[in-house]
């Protein structure tokens, strides 16, 4: 076994991979770049290697810079998580020219596999099903458009080196053909260096399904079951499950055998995953093989028990695989949430800045459940526009489904994150999702069900009586404490019995019983007539609410505000204020502020880089043309006109980097 290992990444994945290394006795190098001077990973690792500038590459993917840092350090072997040069073949050449173990499958496995385009040839040719394409050297975009309309519509455009959603766009008709090719080429270029694409046959209604196998350097090759992953967001997956709520266990065992037999043909030894595309008649097409750990593998771990990184090193280290395929078996049932900083409410653009608070929900057993939070940042910890968004990889087991999701939605609403936009809002959102809850699932999900974007939503009748005996009982102890300081002129008053509670623009009627206890609460609120019972231990100060309404346990998340306070509970987020019942008739008067008019101007929605503008100062647009494209965090957006408009003003070039809703151009006023 190895004494030192060093681990090619960061983030996460990093911390991932430090945990199992330090459980098995072996010590760590972590490298780390400009930005990442102060990250966890840097801090957890044994020791830790400086290798360049932020920008990854400049850093994370100059090969001499890891081997160098292995030279200095004795590393015997490097773990190169996800990303960066994980599937990079010259890679793993290199390490083996100094005599460095990768923890990984060998060149050939990773030349075959790891490129989209000659995967898919080596698969057809080894009879696996594959999605009817072209394979070929894509030459321009009119190319493009006569491969498209002789596959039919709609097609996939994907970057051979791809991953990560990056470089993939689905056209429907021969115009976003050509608009795809070119941003899927351009996507490629700066996040691979490879700009090339293939199109294929886009499956309507798709699910996507992901088989892990695991092979050692003897011959043994095994599938550990499958991972739901149809939950996706612009090609990049949200929230992963396994096993899946659509496989039978025929088509279960067929897809496993023939990945199986994919990776045995190329020799295949460490972890690795193969994705299917499935349709709704359970038909399963090839897509990839993903040569490393995958993002999802906490999925596979929490259902089969099995380590996969303790795996990846033993098999490296020269091991035998210790267990069968007849040993394998999944039990329960397994959630992970994505937790990425990026703005649901804003379409979800990429959001940047330090946690100012990070607080994840506690690991380990509650009753029949269990949580596990992988992660590689920590309060106070900065968000960079460098690398990739994601924040954390929250991850619940339960005995079934619906017990692991509901583990997962109050894991959710306890997990508080500030300083940054992020997506927890709309993953507790999902977690109550009627069809999500039934399992009924494509890779359309999110654009079907949120056709217009995740907007906050407004709270039921039964939600907002919830919320609104959170808000009073919390206003009420705020009000006894203050009552009774010490520093108080006026002796301590009885609490009235009437109030109003002001939950966004409406006013509730609420009321308390006679004998109601307020440290700790208990006792009977009235909520627009509808007795509560309502018992908690929130103190003034706390971020979290935990109590009982009703018997039902509830956690919210309570956030102080002007005069008031901000309740985030299962995806809602609402301002409450509480008022005397004369306070709430005044309050009705006060005139409505509203927010300045920005319609004639084009706002940058994210911090980022102008790639480009197209179009000049006086032209008329039509709508649904492009006028400038950003990047953010290694992804390409087309910013649209949404209305016939005439440029008056440009204020941003190409190269900028500009601020979240900094002007870029002006629209002439509509007469």
């Amino acid at each position: 076994m190895f004494k030192k290992i060093l681990i090619a990444n960061r983030g996460e994945i990093a911390c991932r991979v430090i945990k199992t290394a330090r459980r098995m006795g072996i010590a760590t190098v972590a490298v780390y770049s400009d930005a990442d001077r102060d990250a966890l990973h840097v801090e957890m690792a044994d020791e830790a290697v400086h290798i360049g500038p932020s920008a990854a590459n400049e850093s994370y993917l100059v090969i001499e810079k890891i081997i160098q840092a292995c030279r200095q350090t004795g590393a015997e072997a490097v773990h190169p998580g996800y990303g960066f040069l994980s599937e990079r073949a010259a890679f793993c050449e290199a390490l083996e020219a100094e005599g460095i173990v990768f923890i990984g499958p060998k060149p050939k496995a990773i030349r075959a596999m790891g490129d989209k385009i000659e995967s898919k040839k080596f698969a057809s040719a080894a009879r696996v099903f594959t999605v009817p394409g072209y394979l070929g050297v894509i030459e321009d975009t009119d190319h493009a458009q006569q491969i498209a309309d002789e596959i039919g519509y709609p097609v996939m455009i994907k970057a051979s080196a791809g991953g990560g959603g990056k470089g993939m766009r689905i056209a429907w008709s021969r115009a976003e053909v050509r608009d795809g090719f070119e941003r899927a080429s351009s996507e490629a270029r700066n996040s691979f260096g490879d700009d090339r694409v293939f199109i294929e046959k886009f499956i309507v209604e798709p699910r996507h399904i992901e088989i892990q196998v695991l092979g050692d350097s003897h011959g043994n090759v095994l599938y550990l079951g499958e991972r739901e992953c149809s939950i996706q967001r612009r090609n990049q997956k949200v929230v992963e499950e396994a096993p899946s709520p659509f496989l039978d266990p025929a088509t279960r065992k067929a897809m496993g055998e023939q990945s199986v037999a994919l990776a045995k043909a190329v020799d295949y030894e460490s972890a690795g995953t193969v994705e299917f595309i499935v349709d709704a008649d359970r038909n399963f097409y090839f897509l990839e093989m993903n040569t490393r750990l995958q993002v999802e593998h906490p999925v596979t771990e929490l259902v089969t028990g099995i380590d996969l990184v303790e795996q990846m090193i033993r098999v490296a280290a020269g091991e035998t695989l210790s267990f069968a395929q007849e040993d394998i078996t999944m039990k329960g049932w397994a959630i992970e949430s994505r937790l990425y900083a990026e703005d649901p409410y804003r379409n979800f653009l990429p959001s940047i800045g330090r946690l100012t608070r990070y607080q994840p929900p506690a690991e380990g057993w509650t009753g029949s459940s269990a949580l596990r939070n992988d992660t590689g940042v920590f309060e106070g910890a900065e968000i960079s526009m460098f690398y990739d968004p994601m924040i954390a990889k929250l991850c619940s087991w339960a005995p079934t489904r619906l017990d692991a999701i509901d583990a997962m939605g109050e894991a959710l609403d306890a997990f508080i994150v500030d300083g940054i936009a992020h997506n927890v809002p709309f993953l507790s959102a999902l977690m109550k999702h009627p069809r999500w809850r039934e399992g009924r699932l494509s890779t359309g999900f999110i654009a079907e069900e949120y056709p217009d974007g995740f907007a906050p939503m407004l709270p039921e009748t039964g939600e907002a009586r919830i919320l609104l005996a959170i808000a009073l009982s919390c206003s009420l102890i705020d009000l006894e404490r203050r009552s009774r300081s010490a520093d108080r002129i006026r002796p301590p008053e009885a609490l009235a019995d009437h109030w109003v509670v002001k939950l966004g623009k409406d006013y509730h009627d609420a009321r308390i019983a006679t004998g109601l206890a307020i440290q700790p609460f208990q006792g009977i609120v009235q909520i627009d007539g509808q007795d509560l019972e309502v018992v908690a231990d929130w103190r003034p100060g706390d971020a979290l609410w935990r109590g009982f309404i009703d018997g039902r346990q509830i956690v919210a998340q309570v956030r102080p505000t002007a005069n008031g306070l901000r309740l985030d509970w299962q995806g809602l987020s609402v301002d409450t204020r509480l008022f005397t019942p004369r306070q709430a008739e005044l309050d009705r008067l006060m005139p409505i502020k509203l927010p300045p008019d920005t319609s004639n101007f084009l706002l940058c929605p994210m911090p980022g880089l102008v790639v480009s503008i197209a179009v000049a100062t006086g032209q008329q647009v039509k709508a649904g043309e492009t006028l400038a494209v950003v990047e953010a965090m290694k992804m390409e957006n087309v910013l649209r006109a949404e209305r016939d408009l005439t440029i008056a003003g440009i204020l941003a070039k190409p190269g900028e980097s500009l601020a979240v809703d900094a002007v870029i151009m002006e629209f002439a006023k509509s007469s």
